[in-house]
């Protein structure tokens, strides 16, 4: 969602820092194009993209921004006939077109694609990410420090939403009638936040407190739901609404209540590549001017999560 909704401590459709080891899959996909052209003995590189010379020698060397990702959030990102697709690899392509450059998608866990990151195994990760402080410090949820941090360039927005089996069997209206109620929800988010935030509450107000179980991948989540096991998850709102749009043909779930603590996705950058995020500000702010932008998410029926202007770091 998530995030991904890092939710994103805030959710939309929200997840929380990446920490752990990484278990890199096999999925990748090419997105973007450019007319880079490389000169004889290794000389300089010439490119007609407009932003082209925004980005790091190193990046324009190579051709490629090297993407992390968690490929099982639609329609953020997802697998479908061996590709990567989605809302974010269709940003990173019209994103591509403006710094000549191509964008190579990989799949791996969702709570490993900060640490994956700072380690030089991606130029960016790119996975429905909330940008929030706590990722932007590199703290864990109790704001110890883990890391270095990340930059964010935003450029979606969404909350958190709870999604339950079709027809609403324990009538559930929002995340504060699951007090006493198991909840499932991917590990690492920032709705996994969200419900630890929200048991609390209960506990506070006398109530029991939410049995919260947490999965390595969404789709653990989802079957837990839908078998009955858990009486709601949480998600980023779009992928919920994906979800319950998509899922048994739109029988299995439906999502209950307005989506809350709204938040922005961001592509997390390392804090030592300033250029690559002043770059990639640059590109999202093009491809709102022209258009592209916008015609991207009503491919995918994500318009609620439009923004105007790019921003650096502007979660909470």
């Amino acid at each position: 969602m998530t995030a991904r909704s890092t939710r994103r401590t805030t959710a939309a459709r929200s997840r929380l820092a990446a920490v752990g080891s990484l278990a890199v899959a096999g999925a990748l996909i090419l997105t973007g194009c450019g007319d880079q052209t490389d000169k004889d003995n290794g000389s300089a590189q010439t490119n007609s993209a407009p932003l082209f010379d925004k980005l790091p020698k190193k990046i324009q060397d190579a051709g490629v921004i090297k993407a992390g990702t968690n490929a099982e959030y639609a329609p953020m990102e997802f697998q479908e006939g061996g590709k990567i697709v989605g809302v974010d690899p269709d940003i990173a392509e019209a994103l591509g077109k403006k710094l000549g450059v191509e964008f190579q998608f990989t799949s791996g866990n969702f709570d490993g694609l900060i640490t994956a990151l700072n380690s030089g195994r991606y130029d960016v990760a790119m996975s429905s990410i909330t940008d929030n402080k706590q990722r932007q410090e590199g703290l864990d949820d109790k704001g110890k420090k883990l890391g270095p941090g990340v930059d964010f360039v935003d450029y979606f927005v969404a909350g958190t939403a709870v999604y339950v089996q079709k027809g609403n069997p324990k009538k559930v209206n929002s995340i504060e009638d699951l007090c006493g109620q198991t909840a499932a929800v991917q590990r690492g988010t920032t709705y996994e936040k969200a419900l630890q935030t929200q048991s609390k509450a209960c506990t506070d107000d006398g109530k029991k407190k939410i049995t919260i179980e947490s999965f390595e991948n969404d789709t653990e989540a989802q079957t837990r739901v839908k078998s009955g096991g858990a009486v709601a998850g949480v998600n980023d709102y779009p992928v919920a609404v994906d979800l319950a749009r998509k899922a048994d043909g739109g029988n299995a779930f439906e999502v209950v209540g307005e989506q809350v603590d709204a938040g922005p996705f961001g592509i997390a950058v390392s804090k030592d590549n300033k250029e690559l995020t002043a770059a990639l500000e640059a590109a999202v702010n093009a491809i709102i001017e022209d258009g592209t932008y916008k015609k991207i998410l009503e491919k995918w029926g994500a318009e609620t999560g439009a923004i105007d202007k790019a921003a650096i770091n502007g979660g909470k």
